[in-house]
């Protein structure tokens, strides 16, 4: 759909009821996020490096089971369970922990792209099967992780408080 009036679009003219001074104008909601983008940045490198060095402890051969990145999922998964918990529940955080290490941090050291890669690896090697096994067993372990964690947190919190 041309979003131009018809006199326009013959003339080539601007259209000249438009305010071209508000769309250089920084948006309200983006003043102020450089400390967050910042954060971010820095857990996210910290969580990547920590990826990278289970990647480096535990490699993976070529054609095996991808047994590190389903396990550094399914442990960033348990933890952003137990991180949620306690920033929502029971701890009143900065406002630049949850962005540090929740999207930092665990963002970085859990791992969309290298799960996609490894199993189109595998696919590559001939084990489809494989692939399919590993792409669902990994969403299945990151969910239960996450849940689980979560869960078992709330019991421990709501323990604590009885005694």
């Amino acid at each position: 759909m041309e979003s131009r009036s018809p006199e326009c679009r013959s003339s080539g003219r601007v259209a000249t009821d438009v305010d071209l001074s508000v769309a250089a104008r920084p948006a309200p909601a983006a003043r102020g996020q450089g400390p967050v983008v910042a954060v971010v940045a820095l857990g996210g490198a910290a969580g990547a490096a920590a990826r990278y060095g289970a990647a480096l402890l535990w490699p993976t051969a070529p054609g095996a089971f991808p047994w590190t990145t389903l396990a550094v999922n399914a442990v960033g998964c348990a933890v952003i369970g137990v991180f949620m918990v306690v920033i929502s529940e029971v701890w009143a955080a900065h406002r630049l922990v949850r962005p540090f290490f929740g999207t930092g941090v665990l963002g970085g050291f859990t791992t969309f792209s290298t799960y996609a890669v490894d199993a189109e690896r595998l696919v590559d090697v001939g084990a489809a099967r494989t692939a399919l096994a590993y792409l669902g067993l990994t969403l299945l372990v990151a969910l239960a992780a996450v849940w689980s964690a979560g869960a078992a947190t709330r019991r421990v919190l709501v323990w604590r408080r009885r005694r």
